[in-house]
């Protein structure tokens, strides 16, 4: 049951990755909605079930927390080094990005997917009407991860037929993580761990590069609304999971 109800994870992933490559006449509104989807994803859905999953502390501090900030300063390391590697052999996109971040992030894009199979998989070891609703949860926010997956790809200056392997990728990989639970289950508080992790680092994407990438050159008040109705889009799934 879990990998049949991950094949429409799988559908809203290649949907959401087919959308992002339709407007490319509108970069910065893709930019902008993007930034929305990532920023909700991670205030409203990753970092909430990270601080519940993972309940230790370390110095007074939530465990989940102080990965969410290491996730945070690890990618914008991995950023930095890329771009002066590429700098000091003369390469990179014309704007300084380097292709390598985009399919560094492009790639834990997947790694989140397939924990997102896992998560429907585990959810219906619990019980039928559990993994009912972390699968309605996952289905809806996969449209959000093929979107992001083929932008940051893009944005990177990637080709295009990379962004669509990426994003082939990201829409197997819960396919692939939800047959996995057949044998064997993460345990919660790793599971947490990771999504506090994964949520620095997306945080900063969406923060650091996505957002100001999109209101460079269009600072127009449709880019903005364009970001809210991303961040609304995922408080409304999550709403409705819960």
């Amino acid at each position: 049951m879990a990998v049949f109800v991950a094949l429409g994870a799988f559908l809203m992933t290649l949907a959401g990755g087919w959308t992002a490559q339709r407007v490319t006449d509108r970069r910065h509104l893709v930019l902008g909605l993007a930034g929305g989807l990532m920023l909700g994803v991670v205030g409203l859905d990753l970092l909430p079930e990270a601080l519940e999953a993972a309940d230790g502390e370390v110095l007074g501090v939530p465990a989940a927390l102080l990965l969410f900030v290491a996730g945070f300063l690890v990618a914008h390391m991995v950023e930095r080094l890329l771009a002066a590697r590429r700098a000091s052999h003369g390469g990179g996109t014309h704007d300084g990005r380097t292709p390598e971040v985009g399919l560094t992030a492009a790639a834990a894009m997947v790694g989140h997917s397939a924990m997102d199979g896992v998560a429907i998989g585990a959810a219906f070891q619990v019980g039928g009407g559990m993994g009912a609703a972390v699968a309605v949860a996952v289905i809806a926010h996969d449209f959000a991860d093929g979107f992001n997956t083929y932008t940051l790809t893009t944005l990177y200056g990637n080709a295009r037929r990379k962004a669509v392997a990426m994003l082939c990728a990201d829409a197997a990989a819960p396919l692939a993580g939800a047959a996995s639970t057949l044998l064997f289950t993460i345990p919660e508080h790793l599971l947490g761990g990771y999504l506090g992790f994964f949520g620095g680092a997306l945080l900063y994407l969406a923060a650091a590069e996505i957002l100001p990438e999109a209101h460079h050159d269009h600072p127009a008040r449709s880019t903005l609304l364009c970001t809210l109705a991303g961040v609304v889009f995922i408080w409304l799934v999550v709403g409705i999971a819960e």
